[in-house]
């Protein structure tokens, strides 16, 4: 009995290799929780090509958009861990949205398991090119003497940029005023038009404005400046520390994936995009190839989960 025991583990176990070495047997979805053109679809996009060359199958992407991104996590988490399912994500469905949306269907730091942060940008604190604002310590002076009056647009509650907002009054002890709006695209918009004094972005949404003479760049939110704005100072440079804040996307598959795939899936999207064409891209985008191990994702992305379940509570922030 022992020895038919024994015959039949060392089976499965190699049953369960031969399965991971024959992956991908068949096209992968990589799910992007938002709708198309964003930045996140579009590093899911830009990564595709590269993993269907190395993998030797076809790597569809799927829109899954609702509920700043928990939709689509939630279909990821509830799909079978064979490989054939993964999550390309911001930061907000696995460290914000968690502390901002009841009943959430998951749990963001048990229910996935980590790949890796694809790439990363720092936000920039930019107000329109007529604004009186010439630098950080301008706006510091003004919200200090008129707290609550200066309009800060955000892409929506709970949004990276919201955030940083939030936490730049709460370290510097100033005011503002939030004005939501419903994406990014909007809010960019009404701060080219005037309609609000400010805002902190995303590298790569604004710098092309910025360059065009139609936003001004004050501070951004890295810890070093960004290769793409090197005349724009730190928020620590200008004077407000414990503002290193930085959008990132990264990619994640369900809980109980096979040891092998996730190894091999890992391998193929590091090179994915460390590809000297892919990487000038983003690059040229203000955006940063991360492309760190599953490890040094997992305990970022726990440092990142209390990091802003203490804002949000601090600040008695709502999705509302």
């Amino acid at each position: 009995m022992k020895r038919f025991l024994a015959a039949i583990a060392v089976g499965l176990a190699a049953a369960s290799s031969a399965c991971a070495q024959a992956w991908p047997s068949k096209p992968v979805t990589l799910v992007v929780p938002f709708p198309p053109g964003g930045s996140t679809d579009s590093i899911a996009r830009a990564i595709g090509p590269s993993l269907t060359r190395t993998l030797g199958q076809t790597f569809i992407i799927d829109n899954k958009a609702g509920a700043t991104g928990t939709i689509g996590a939630a279909a990821v988490k509830r799909a079978p861990p064979d490989g054939y399912t993964f999550l390309v994500t911001s930061l907000g469905p696995l460290v914000i949205a968690p502390h901002l949306i009841k009943g959430m269907q998951y749990d963001a730091l048990k229910d996935f398991d980590t790949i890796t942060v694809a790439v990363q940008a720092p936000n920039v604190l930019v107000v329109p090119a007529a604004s009186p604002h010439k630098s950080l310590a301008d706006v510091i002076a003004y919200e200090k003497a008129n707290p609550g009056k200066m309009s800060y647009a955000s892409s929506g509650n709970g949004s990276s940029d919201h955030l940083t907002a939030e936490l730049f009054w709460l370290e510097s002890g100033t005011t503002g005023l939030h004005i939501p709006y419903k994406g990014g695209g909007p809010a960019v918009s009404d701060l080219l038009g005037g309609q609000v004094d400010a805002s902190f972005q995303n590298v790569n949404t604004v710098f092309q404005q910025i360059k065009a003479g139609k936003l001004r760049a004050l501070a951004v939110t890295g810890a070093k400046r960004s290769p793409v704005l090197p005349d724009v100072p730190t928020m620590d440079e200008a004077g407000v520390k414990n503002v290193d804040v930085y959008s990132w996307q990264a990619v994640v598959g369900p809980k109980g994936l096979p040891a092998d795939i996730r190894s091999r899936f890992h391998e193929a999207v590091v090179a994915a995009l460390n590809e000297p064409q892919t990487k000038q891209q983003f690059a040229a985008l203000g955006l940063e190839v991360v492309a760190n191990t599953p490890q040094q994702f997992a305990a970022f992305q726990q440092q990142e989960f209390a990091r802003w379940k203490k804002v949000i509570e601090v600040r008695k922030i709502t999705a509302d």
